[in-house]
């Protein structure tokens, strides 16, 4: 698709990071720029604007909080937060509050930038085009479920209390079986824990999102690992992040929104490309060999229920 009608916005409060970028994609699309996240949120409400790339770190309002700003005014631009500090509530905040499309770490590489932001331009044009057929949330699909993948029983516990009663929510008692749930049935929302025994379920949630991008996957751990959950973004688009002890209130929150989500990208097939991952560095290929029937039958039951 070529993206030079899309528009990009690029929010930095340094003015020569801005000469940059502007420089870097002229030509390829048309492009805003301003050091002010209120002036940035103004451009997003008075026209369409496909992509917004905000820095993390200004003055007047961080990254974050702008493209939150971002995901209630135009649920369909696609958001990028560009930034050289690795500080993990800034990194949770952008999952939970902003939606990202890609976490992207300054000095950035040029040709990675351009591919990312067109790709997410490609993706926006896409959306923006049938944004009225996915305006109104359709039911829920018959049959779709939630998985609990925790080796502690009060996680189910709590998902179950806190779901619709409607929804059916099973709880894995390993990730062979949790793979086995997902090859045969329309899981609409993953509840991990990332640490779970022995087994890589950063990895394995990786894994999911590109063989069935329409099952959101909400991640909870304790762990405080700034690179993993950048990985985990970009390579993995994790709909939530929730740190244990488990929120009653955030956990409540992350189900309703993913449940919604699911149902709307059942509607619309073409909202699961906003759901696009990065290819990881390194495959896990004994994670791949061992679990490959599984991965098969996850992806072609998957593309199965887009066709349907």
């Amino acid at each position: 698709m070529n993206t030079s009608q899309a528009t990009v916005l690029f929010v930095d409060d340094e003015e020569r990071i801005l000469r940059s970028l502007r420089m870097l994609f002229r030509g390829r699309c048309q492009v805003l720029a301003t050091t002010s996240g209120r002036e940035a949120l103004e451009f997003v409400r008075r026209q369409p604007v496909h992509v917004v790339v905000s820095d993390q770190r200004m003055p007047e309002m961080v990254g974050v909080e702008l493209l939150r700003g971002v995901r209630e005014a135009s649920p369909a631009t696609m958001r990028l937060l560009l930034t050289g500090y690795s500080d993990l509530p800034a990194i949770v905040a952008s999952v939970n509050d902003g939606e990202i499309f890609r976490f992207v770490e300054k000095p950035w590489q040029p040709q990675y930038l351009i591919e990312t932001v067109e790709q997410a331009a490609e993706i926006a044009l896409a959306e923006f085009a049938a944004r009225s057929q996915a305006s109104a949330a359709p039911p829920m699909p018959a049959g779709a479920m939630i998985l609990v993948v925790d080796e502690d029983p009060e996680t189910a516990r709590l998902v179950r209390e806190l779901s619709p009663e409607s929804h059916e929510v099973r709880r894995a008692e390993s990730v062979e079986s949790a793979l086995s749930i997902l090859s045969e049935h329309d899981v609409a929302v993953v509840v991990a824990e990332l640490k779970y025994r022995q087994d890589d379920m950063a990895g394995v949630l990786k894994t999911l999102k590109r063989h069935n991008p329409a099952t959101l996957a909400i991640a909870v751990s304790a762990l405080r690992d700034s690179r993993s959950l950048i990985d985990l973004i970009n390579q993995g688009q994790i709909f939530r992040f929730l740190p244990k002890p488990l929120s009653r209130e955030l956990l409540r929150r992350s189900l309703s929104s993913g449940l919604d989500r699911h149902a709307r990208t059942r509607a619309a097939p073409v909202l699961l490309r906003r759901h696009a991952v990065e290819e990881p560095k390194f495959e896990a290929v004994s994670l791949s060999a061992r679990f490959m029937e599984y991965w098969r039958r996850i992806r072609d039951n998957g593309r199965a229920r887009q066709s349907s």
